[in-house]
């Protein structure tokens, strides 16, 4: 029986009250500072370097290199370029989320803000209206700033910022202007994963969290499904280690909360494409076991996937299982909790195959 992705969810929900299945707490994989904490960016702007890193930032604009496209577009100047970003910021949404990792999600949401526009434009894209249409309402850096604080205000646990490659420099400096004016949360740097070491390499000391997909592990299915990015493969796996260079192992509070840290998500395709087996074996090969890593079942056909044959279809219970299990057989050590709250849903309704729709 085919169960929506609301109803299976639901389910699992139920399942987990009734102690049918024990979700296992994150690893808190690195050690929690003592005293007065203080965001990444906090620390950079009082040692006065935050300012120089927002300039080189925007000198960058004027012929965009940001991502590993490189086409060289005058942002600065109006053009658009492969992501079709304008020179401000462009938001889709900025809210609360709670559908995000559980250290993230906390008791009062992550602070989600959704950037129009896309540097990857994946065809399977389950956002496609933000982020191949470009809806949003473009914002001054210093508007940028004010949502920050307000998504701070009502309570969010951190600033979660979803597709930040493209408008990285709006970011540094709508960063630095919120701190001034009392952003204390962490920065959540939500991303494809197709980033350039040398970029990210001005945001060391600023982020305080990384959060990269890793989609595919083979050039072919990258240059297929990714609009012709065949080198995401290496490039994402360079970004990552540059990642965890610079903010290690996942650590938590008192509370369970993100503080900093490397947090990877790979999401599971059908007939294998995403490479997921490939994908564990690089995790336990290159990174430490205790690497969180979130293996996610929401792939559905959405955008453009109808017209590929071998992902037009939704994963089955029994392609998720066999993905938990390499991860496990490769002795990963912190996956995400509710994908183990999912495999244990799926162990449990041993015998049927269903597709996850």
């Amino acid at each position: 029986m085919n169960l929506s992705r609301r109803k299976f969810m639901g389910r699992c929900l139920l399942l987990l009250g009734a102690g049918w299945i024990t979700p296992q707490r994150t690893i808190a994989s690195g050690p929690t500072p003592a005293g007065p904490w203080l965001p990444a960016y906090g620390r950079l702007e009082r040692a006065d370097r935050l300012a120089e890193r927002v300039e080189q930032a925007y000198a960058l604009l004027a012929e965009c290199r940001l991502c590993p496209r490189q086409c060289g577009a005058n942002r600065s100047a109006g053009e658009s370029g492969f992501c079709r970003a304008p020179a401000r910021a462009m938001i889709y949404s900025a809210q609360p989320h709670y559908g995000e990792e559980v250290p993230l999600v906390g008791r009062h949401g992550s602070g989600t803000i959704f950037f129009s526009n896309c540097n990857l434009r994946c065809v399977f894209c389950q956002n496609w209206p933000i982020s191949h249409e470009g809806r949003g309402a473009e914002n001054t850096d210093e508007e940028l700033a004010g949502v920050m604080l307000k998504l701070q205000k009502i309570g969010c646990h951190n600033i979660n910022l979803v597709t930040p490659t493209h408008v990285m420099p709006n970011i540094l400096k709508a960063t630095r202007l919120a701190f001034q004016k009392g952003l204390r949360i962490p920065l959540v740097y939500n991303t494809s994963g197709y980033e350039r070491v040398e970029i990210l390499k001005l945001l060391d000391g600023i982020v305080d969290i990384y959060l990269p997909d890793l989609k595919f592990m083979h050039p072919h299915q990258a240059q297929v499904y990714l609009a012709g990015a065949a080198d995401y493969p290496g490039i994402t796996q360079q970004a990552i280690h540059e990642m965890h260079r610079q903010v290690g192992l996942l650590e938590l509070d008192a509370e369970g909360i993100a503080r900093r840290g490397l947090m990877i998500r790979h999401l599971v395709m059908p007939n294998r494409v995403a490479g997921t087996k490939a994908f564990v074996e690089w995790v336990a090969a290159s990174l430490p076991k205790s690497t969180y890593v979130n293996i996610m079942h929401q792939y559905h056909v959405d955008y453009k996937a109808f017209e590929y044959p071998e992902i037009c279809r939704g994963i089955t219970s029994a392609e998720y299982l066999e993905a938990m299990e390499w991860a496990e057989a490769c002795g990963l050590a912190n996956l995400d909790s509710r994908s183990l709250m999912v495999r244990d849903f799926f162990r449990s309704r041993s015998g049927s195959d269903a597709a996850i729709q």
